[in-house]
């Protein structure tokens, strides 16, 4: 096939209002959850260990500690189950995949760095 038609094909699945966040980040994810009939936003909150993937094929993994235990989540950036990415708090790294979480316990698990945020300078007189 060729790849002019499925470059406009993808072009129409791709989400409209682009998701800015990073490695690092605390987020939210809110995802739709079909159950019967219903539909209702479930919440999943913790830190993006990794991002991989580019067009449509794009993930990015959620990590966080739930009673305890390490629990991860991989979500399609464009996909129609994700309704919306908050970004809780900015995070200063230094890698691109933070693996080395996962064998962290307790606060350290969840530590990250937080971007510092550049402040300006007096004017001299």
């Amino acid at each position: 096939m060729n790849q002019a038609i499925l470059d406009k094909i993808e072009k129409e699945q791709y989400r409209k209002e682009a998701v800015k966040f990073a490695v690092g980040d605390s987020v939210r994810v809110h995802t739709k959850v079909v159950e019967g009939e219903k539909e209702r936003i479930q919440i999943f909150a913790g830190v993006v260990i990794g991002r991989r993937g580019h067009g449509l094929n794009e993930m990015f993994t959620v990590r966080r500690i739930s009673y305890g235990e390490g629990v991860e989540r991989i979500f399609p950036i464009h996909s129609p189950r994700v309704d919306k990415v908050e970004v809780e708090r900015s995070g200063s790294v230094r890698r691109a995949k933070l693996t080395y979480l996962r064998k962290r316990i307790g606060k350290g698990a969840t530590l990250v760095k937080e971007k510092a945020k550049a402040v300006p300078a007096a004017k001299k007189k």
